[in-house]
């Protein structure tokens, strides 16, 4: 149980942080300013792994323990759902995100930083479906007992 709790928080903190991310934090990029914009996009980049790393490492492990360790009063669609939730994020983060930033690090780039904002859509909507999954499982669990 407190393993579900802990992988819940975790989902529920970085699903907060990415509707924060897309609606405010992504959009405002393209007001920061061409002279200062490399600067800021090199301090976010930095600022944000302090605020991303451990919760996603957090819901991560606790995902595999998830699986490793299943629940009995949780069906197993719902794990295995809500894990390949968790790698299409990772897949996202990795494959596009940084991509994007890495370009964004280069200067203002208007393709990249629509692409980035627009790509941003498939971590936003998954970590969304997850937390409604993750709070379904604290349901259930919650019932068992």
């Amino acid at each position: 149980m407190i393993i579900l709790l802990i992988h819940t928080a975790a989902t529920l903190y970085m699903a907060g942080l990415i509707w924060f991310v897309q609606i405010v934090h992504y959009p405002l990029m393209k007001h920061v300013g061409r002279e200062q914009f490399v600067e800021y996009e090199t301090q976010h980049m930095r600022l944000t792994s302090y605020v991303v790393i451990v919760p996603m490492f957090v819901e991560l492990i606790t995902g595999f323990i998830l699986i490793w360790k299943q629940p009995e009063h949780i069906s197993s669609w719902l794990i295995y759902v809500s894990f390949i939730l968790l790698v299409t994020i990772w897949l996202s983060t990795f494959l596009s995100q940084v991509k994007y930033h890495k370009q964004l690090l280069n200067g203002f780039n208007e393709r990249s930083h629509q692409l980035l904002v627009k790509i941003n859509w498939v971590r936003t909507v998954s970590w969304s479906l997850r937390s409604m999954l993750v709070c379904y499982m604290i349901y259930t669990t919650s019932k068992s007992l």
